[in-house]
């Protein structure tokens, strides 16, 4: 059993920027609350699917594999792994209501386009849209390369 020392974390602010917001950044961790959409939409696994992988499509992601799910009674989940990380959706239809979480790694995928494409897909009402930048927290501001030539990986034992 693993217990967890919430001391040791450091903590987040209401809109997910870490405080010291200082990192040498690996992603862009996109989360969209759509709502007032199309509930007949978002309860088909085969629309919801179509209109992800589109919007995946339009960021400029490289597509790996999706797995989708229908809810009894209603709704649909789905993910969408991408070379740069994933996106995912989880819809509410008898709210109107779909979460998506759009995390990319590298420069050469804009979650944004993905975000914006399936807004209109959903025919979403509104939209809140929070990014987060992803990486490790660092002394100094910088990019790191998503995926550089050579790297050392070594296998670290678990703590205690």
């Amino acid at each position: 059993m693993y217990t967890i020392d919430r001391d040791s974390f450091q903590t987040v602010d209401s809109i997910g920027q870490e405080l010291g917001e200082i990192m040498k950044k690996l992603g862009r961790h996109v989360l969209a609350e759509f709502t007032n959409c199309d509930r007949t939409l978002l309860n088909s696994i085969e629309k919801i699917e179509k209109h992800l992988t589109e919007s995946a499509r339009q960021s400029g992601a490289t597509i790996v594999k999706s797995v989708f799910h229908r809810y009894n009674p209603h709704g649909v989940s789905g993910v969408i792994v991408i070379a740069e990380s994933h996106i995912s959706i989880h819809t509410w239809p008898e709210y109107g209501y779909a979460a998506v979480d759009f995390f990319t790694c590298g420069e050469s995928v804009d979650p944004m386009r993905a975000c914006g494409y399936l807004r209109n897909a959903l025919c979403a009402g509104e939209a809140q849209i929070t990014e987060i930048a992803r990486g490790i927290p660092s002394a100094s501001d910088e990019i790191l390369a998503h995926k550089p030539e050579s790297a050392e990986i070594r296998t670290l034992e678990p703590a205690g």
